[in-house]
């Protein structure tokens, strides 16, 4: 069986191929570009906004440990790894369904005018003798 590429299949081909070494040239850029980072910052701690950690941490679950490992991060795949499981497990904590304010809730304003009208009316009316 002799196996020819049509046309088509060699352009695709082509075109594979090209777009997987301008993905391999912007790897390789953005690691070196980290490198750079890492010299200028040296050993001092680098401070990240919530979303920042955030989105860090659901763009390092989808690689997982041993590509971040060998990616070489600013951050250690376990830190990265930590945030996406806060990041999870604050989603299933139910924070959004408890009440602001602890105890009872209050009484509505018009179930407590209509209660002193009917306290003032009562208290008339028990006044008058029968």
């Amino acid at each position: 069986m002799i196996f020819a590429l049509q046309p088509w299949q060699l352009y695709v081909v082509i075109l594979a191929g090209w777009i997987h070494r301008q993905q391999q040239f912007v790897i390789d850029y953005l690691r070196t570009e980290n490198q750079v980072l890492r010299e200028t910052h040296g050993t001092k701690r680098i401070l990240l906004s919530d979303d920042q950690r955030r989105r860090l941490a659901v763009k390092g679950k989808i690689l997982g440990r041993k590509l971040l490992a060998e990616v070489g991060t600013v951050f250690t795949p376990d830190t990265i790894l930590r945030w996406h499981r806060q990041l999870v497990a604050q989603k299933w904590d139910y924070a959004h369904r408890r009440q602001q304010q602890p105890g009872r809730p209050r009484v509505r304003q018009v179930i407590v005018d209509l209660a002193l009208r009917l306290a003032k009316e009562n208290r008339e009316r028990s006044a008058i003798p029968c």
